[in-house]
């Protein structure tokens, strides 16, 4: 079995993961999520495993926060936040998690410890990345998947500057990341990330912020 491990989208689905994706058994999205179109064009590929996020607000409230599952003849446990995994891991062959944005891959006895990173909105200097798993006769392998963040390459989002806009200009306006977040619905991660960006960076232009954010 294949599996397609990710987490910490934000709202954004570049077309390079989907790529990567293609010919999985299921996918695993670890939280973060953003909105319920990431879910829907996840689920056109292969059935979707997901828990919620701390940024997966209303729209998310039937996700649960963790699974506790069998897939493949192994026993597979999911949370957004590495610091709510259970005591003893000793049931469960893989366990994935995210929040950090930072790929983190581990053993402890016969469990694998999983954080894809993040594969949405390039957080700084951060890597772009998710993981891909194959599940044969019980054991899990693991293979890290790094994704170019050149800015000539094109995100499935396609509104995504006119998300920067809006926050340039709400920022501009004075209004607090919270503000804007609420008011607009969108992502607050992903606000904070433009708003700085935009503060930071005197005359920076929606294209210069896609560039930065590795759009």
């Amino acid at each position: 079995m294949r599996l397609g491990i990710l987490s910490d989208t934000h709202g954004l689905l570049r077309q390079e993961v989907l790529d990567r994706l293609r010919g999985c058994d299921a996918i695993l999205h670890s939280g973060d999520i953003n909105n319920a179109g990431i879910l829907r064009t996840l689920e056109a590929i292969a059935p979707v495993y997901v828990v919620r996020g701390n940024n997966d607000k209303e729209w998310a409230e039937e996700i649960p926060p963790f699974l506790d599952f069998e897939l493949g003849g192994i026993r597979v446990y999911m949370t957004h936040k590495k610091r709510d995994l259970p005591a003893d891991l000793s049931g469960y062959a893989l366990v994935v998690y995210g929040h950090s944005h930072r790929y983190e891959e581990s053993r402890q006895g016969g469990t694998v410890l999983l954080n894809p990173g993040s594969c949405g909105p390039r957080r700084f200097n951060q890597p772009i990345t998710l993981a891909l798993a194959t599940v044969e006769d019980g054991r899990v392998a693991v293979e890290r998947v790094d994704i170019d963040h050149r800015p000539t390459q094109k995100a499935m989002l396609p509104d995504m500057k006119q998300v920067i806009e809006t926050v340039m200009r709400e920022t501009a306006k004075g209004r607090p990341v919270a503000e804007i977040a609420a008011r607009r619905g969108f992502d607050a991660g992903l606000v904070e990330q433009i708003a700085r960006l935009y503060v930071t960076h005197p005359g920076v232009t929606a294209d210069g912020i896609m560039v930065k954010l590795g759009l």
